[in-house]
């Protein structure tokens, strides 16, 4: 009788360790294909606006995962190994090269099979790099533009680009898993009209504005300044940790007299104390215009749309529209 009982016994320890096995490979499989254990295509987006994106289009078919933790300046971005891992494990990784070097170079060095940078989907433009007009920049072709020093990346802060940037990505998220590509390009579609109604809403908030000039500490509003219309004047350049030099000080001064500026802005991620302290050398307010690199608990808004409905608001107020 023992012995009988041991012969099944001994066989379901087989059927087990047979079974653990197979699960094991099956995860090594779902590891090496770029999906997770449930199926779902592994996305890693480098930041924020790439993040939103992802999960947006991605929906239910997809699990994002980000390399930028909220709160950490996108810029200064130096990579773990854990996040080094994530990039060769993803099935799709969505970046914007020019805004985080490190993140360019693991990227490029990622074994994953899907690589997607936003600044190919969209034209890149150039503009000051401390200060000075924003203003209409030579449109190069995409390869063009790719890592060149200067070129504007805060693409996703023209609802219009961002919206461009979103159908590439739609397209390429098909490419990738054809299996969901039609609810993939529903998804797409959804954002497209959201992202139009944004444009819409700043084109009918701007147009009334009293005056077009607005002083932010981190020229990242390039391209949303030329889209309404709008002039401008960074204390800083593209970088937000560049100090500004005493004769650009100068300038500003001169330009908030001559334009009637009412506002300084300042943002969430970076510090505030150079925009406080023009702000009281020129008798001018405070408020936050927010470049959307990251959502925190700072945040105006909980999501992508939220905050730039909250800029608008801001950009309103600062500039007298009605």
């Amino acid at each position: 009788m023992n012995v009988r009982r041991l012969i099944p016994a001994t066989a379901a320890a087989g059927a087990v360790t047979l079974g653990l096995v197979t699960l094991s490979a099956c995860s090594t499989s779902s590891a090496a294909d770029g999906r997770s254990s449930d199926g779902k295509l592994k996305v890693v987006a480098s930041f924020y606006p790439m993040q939103y994106l992802a999960e947006q289009i991605g929906g239910d078919h997809v699990t994002v995962s980000t390399l930028t933790r909220p709160g950490v300046e996108p810029h200064d971005l130096e990579l773990g190994p854990r996040q080094t891992a994530e990039l060769n494990e993803a099935g799709y990784i969505l970046y914007l090269k020019g805004v985080q070097p490190a993140v360019d170079k693991a990227i490029a060095q990622s074994e994953a099979k899907n690589k997607v940078d936003a600044a190919t989907l969209t034209k890149l433009e150039h503009h000051g790099t401390e200060g000075g007009h924003s203003h209409e920049g030579e449109e190069a072709g995409h390869d063009e533009h790719e890592g060149e020093a200067g070129a504007d990346p805060h693409i996703w802060l023209d609802p219009v680009k961002y919206a461009e940037v979103a159908k590439g990505v739609g397209t390429s998220l098909q490419k990738a898993d054809p299996d969901h590509a039609a609810d993939y390009k529903k998804n797409t579609n959804a954002l497209l009209t959201k992202l139009n109604g944004l444009n819409s809403a700043y084109q009918q908030g701007l147009k009334t504005a009293a005056t077009k000039t607005f002083i932010t500490t981190h020229s990242a509003f390039g391209y949303l300044a030329e889209r309404y219309g709008l002039d401008q004047e960074g204390i800083a350049g593209i970088d937000p940790e560049s100090e500004p030099s005493p004769a650009r000080i100068k300038q500003l001064q001169t330009i908030a007299k001559k334009d009637k500026v009412t506002t300084v802005f300042f943002e969430t991620l970076a510090s505030d104390k150079t925009a406080k302290t023009l702000a009281v050398d020129t008798g001018l307010k405070t408020d936050v215009l927010d470049p959307l690199e990251g959502i925190t608990d700072k945040s105006r808004g909980r999501d992508y749309l939220q905050v730039m409905e909250s800029n608008l608001a801001a950009l309103q107020k600062a500039l007298g529209a009605k």
